[in-house]
């Protein structure tokens, strides 16, 4: 008994020795991404950026090229368009018919590196973004001198239609016959190439507003669109204009190039493009905007490096999840899980300050069309569900990994969304049901209120204006209700200061509360039910369940975003509005249930007239809303709802937005997680292998990237009050180095290794206690 005692002491005090040192040091250089042969169009590019700008770069018979996008940047029609293309070729040309050919995304830098031989020339050519500045950056290196000519390549010099599938580029989408598009300004302007485009006065602002009977508010409604004015200029250090304007046709698109050529050859060549957006009232105050961003940037210019490479060190260091790491294998499906989980954070982190939040439907990452659908030949401007239009549903699931991931600041450009069009969505609900409130539809515009054509123009007589004409969209509200989920959750997680958000949570709660009053009280004398709850009717279960009565994804988001309203800390709310939200609390009905193949289920509401979509919402309490899982009451009702649901059965798919994966780990079904996750997460088939879709929407695919990322987070990490559950559907046999946080300032990282864990660290010491992982033998470290 003596020495099984003390042997056991042994082996504890070994484990616990080799779980409280600290995981290794993590680089995401073993995952940047090398080339070695050029590529053949637009469709094999690369992404490439830094604070809000995105870029596309390739080099095609010679000449490296790169499309520029930027947050925020929206025309008279809310496309969202490229900036422009910038062509550059370098005499002599290391890169025509040389050797030694290499381009690499160089994570840990953040830019792309292209490098060519020819003869006794070498060159190194760096493309990056200034993350902290709105400056794209090229720095030409060669081992003797080179001369070099640089284009800025225009296909919006006159004016011009969308027509047929193009305009679902435009808010009109399918609702107008035909899109004028106006021309952008282009010319040489002191030594470079000035470009941008001013939006007039008139635009899908205005069009919305008479269509949805806004008039009468209309001095109330924030508008982004009016004069609103975007572009740069193009500048290079020993570079003069070239009067030569030349033409030409990429892919679908003629263009026309404005050219910059050298004074002389030299060893080093560096071209800068300064960007800026605003709203002015007249050009003279945007270009002096813009000479404004040229002179401080030219000012920090010594610094702008280092600061940028600082940044990306540090986004580094924040979070990941490396697998088989020292085992790399590029066919191997897991390898490619944790390759792409670093490459699609890359693309996110590009938009990191954005104006406006990474957009679903490819982000800032488009390319010419054609090499997505080869029936569409429009031009790069182009993507699938709009430029200026947001869908919640979509847009979650790229914020939602930013928690676990520990970027808290990058999250900011979606909460101030919200936070912008806050007073629009307001201003709807009182001018057409005189009650208070945030109506926030499906679908809505950069502006907050319903998209054109999602609206629709052709609606019966009486109908009421304040809702969209639209089978998919009738009456579904309660998207907004995971971002207020969202920005609650932050609060707890970094304890950050939300009072700013306060007001757009209570304002999503409180509409439910009174319009659904409303529409009891025109219906019948009494505004409750017989239980005293609200009747939630009629409603939506996500697209899928329609004309619902109690849908599971309001009841759900209602229950849990008023009873994290309730927990916060005192000084949020007044004691007033505390009763309040008690009161609106005790109000919703609870969620429903149903017997399928001979178990309870979660049930996607209490009524409904017919499915039509292929969600799964009686899981959404599952995910995102958390009222089932590992660590909580009752979880084989939410597991018999994914296994034995015949309906959820049949709707059940891995592409896209659908979110079936991280069902499966938030389930504990660690098969099923795996490989969902895999085919979330292994290679796109498409040259850069993050660049997924279209699926639902359009390439690059963000919200299919983010639900990968969400559910292999989840496979590793989850949390339940202050509990923090590890490896809870993570299958034996997947090494994995890890960085991920966790809610009250917690940082757990580790290496789980040939089956068992080998090394962890929690950060704060406190919360070690709290840290549960039934894989690892032990209940609590």
């Amino acid at each position: 008994m003596h020495y099984r005692f003390c042997r056991s002491i042994l082996i504890l005090f070994l484990v616990c020795n080799v779980l409280s040192v600290a995981a290794q040091v993590f680089s995401p250089e073993q995952y940047n991404l090398k080339w070695t042969s050029q590529s053949a169009n637009s469709g094999e590019s690369m992404p490439c950026g830094g604070g809000d700008i995105g870029l596309n770069v390739w080099v095609e018979q010679g000449d490296l090229l790169f499309y520029i996008s930027r947050s925020g940047v929206f025309d008279e029609n809310n496309v969202f368009p490229k900036l422009g293309r910038v062509r550059v070729r370098l005499s002599p040309n290391p890169f025509d018919a040389g050797d030694g050919f290499q381009q690499e995304l160089k994570l840990h830098e953040g830019n792309v590196e292209v490098s060519g031989k020819k003869g006794k020339l070498s060159v190194v050519v760096k493309v990056w973004v200034d993350v902290f500045r709105p400056v794209v950056h090229v720095d030409i290196d060669g081992s003797s001198p080179v001369s070099a000519q640089a284009w800025y390549e225009s296909w919006r010099t006159e004016p011009a239609e969308l027509k047929g599938n193009a305009r679902s580029a435009s808010s009109y989408k399918w609702a107008e016959p035909k899109v004028a598009v106006w021309p952008d300004s282009v010319r040489h302007e002191k030594d470079g190439v000035l470009f941008y485009h001013r939006n007039r006065d008139s635009t899908i602002f205005d069009a919305i507003v008479r269509q949805q009977k806004l008039e009468a508010v209309k001095p109330k409604l924030w508008n982004p669109l009016r004069s609103l004015t975007y572009g740069g200029w193009m500048t290079g250090r020993n570079m003069i204009a070239d009067p030569v304007i030349t033409t030409g046709r990429y892919a679908d698109a003629p263009f026309k190039g404005f050219g910059l050529k050298s004074k002389s050859p030299s060893r080093r060549v560096q071209l800068s493009i300064y960007l800026h957006t605003d709203q002015q009232k007249d050009i003279s105050g945007w270009k002096k905007g813009l000479w404004g961003t040229v002179a401080s940037a030219t000012a920090e210019a010594k610094t702008a490096r280092t600061q940028t490479l600082e940044w990306w060190k540090q986004y580094w260091q924040r979070s990941y999840i490396a697998l088989d790491v020292g085992k790399k294998d590029s066919a191997s499906p897991v390898w490619q899980v944790g390759r792409n989980y670093q490459l699609f954070r890359y693309m996110l982190g590009c938009n990191a300050f954005g104006t406006y939040p990474t957009k679903f439907n490819g982000g800032l990452f488009t390319y010419d069309p054609v090499w997505v659908d080869t029936s569409y030949h429009f031009t790069a401007d182009h993507r699938n569900w709009g430029g200026g239009i947001f869908t919640a549903q979509n847009q979650r699931l790229v914020y939602w990994p930013m928690l676990k991931s520990g970027d808290f600041d990058m999250m900011k450009p979606q909460f101030e969304f919200y936070q912008r069009i806050l007073s629009n969505a307001e201003t709807r609900t009182g001018h057409y049901w005189g009650h208070k409130g945030a109506s926030f539809t499906e679908q809505i515009e950069n502006f907050g209120l319903p998209n054109y054509a999602e609206y629709s123009s052709k609606r019966p007589a009486g109908y009421d204006p304040g809702l969209e004409y639209n089978k998919w969209l009738e009456y579904l509200w309660d998207t907004s209700l995971e971002f207020c989920l969202m920005i609650l959750d932050q609060q707890h997680f970094t304890g950050a200061d939300i009072t700013r958000y306060l007001p757009l949570i209570e304002s999503c709660v409180v509409f439910f509360d009174e319009h659904y009053q409303y529409l009891a009280a025109r219906r019948s004398a009494a505004k409750l039910d017989q239980s005293g709850h609200l009747v939630l009717f009629p409603g939506s279960a996500a697209e899928t369940y329609k004309m619902a009565y109690n849908s599971t994804t309001t009841v759900a988001g209602l229950q849990t975003v008023l009873q994290r309203m309730l927990v916060l800390p005192s000084q949020y709310g007044s004691e007033a509005q505390r009763k309040y939200w008690k009161e609106i609390l005790n109000r919703i009905p609870p969620l429903s249930f149903r017997e399928m193949q001979g178990h309870r289920t979660i049930a996607p509401a209490k009524a409904w007239e017919r499915i039509q979509n292929t969600e799964i919402p009686q899981l959404y309490p599952v995910f995102p809303y958390g009222i089932y899982g590992i660590g909580k009451p009752d979880l084989e009702t939410a597991v018999n709802t994914w296994k034995y649901d015949t309906e959820a059965i049949r709707n059940r798919n891995h592409t896209s937005w659908h979110q079936d994966n991280i069902f499966c780990a938030r389930l504990g079904l660690t098969e099923e997680a795996a490989a969902l996750t895999i085919k979330k997460l292994q290679d796109s088939g498409r040259r850069f292998p993050a660049f997924w879709g279209p699926g639902h929407d359009w390439v690059p695919d963000h919200n299919w990237g983010g639900s990968g990322m969400i559910g292999l987070q989840e496979m590793l990490m989850q949390t339940s009050g202050d509990s923090i559950y590890l490896l809870p559907a993570w299958p034996d046999d997947w090494d994995v180095q890890f960085k991920l946080h966790a809610p009250k300032n917690t940082v757990v990282e580790g290496e789980w290794k040939g089956g068992r864990m080998v090394q962890l660290k929690v950060m704060p010491e406190r919360r070690r206690n709290d840290v549960i992982c039934s894989k690892c033998g032990y209940s609590r470290f």
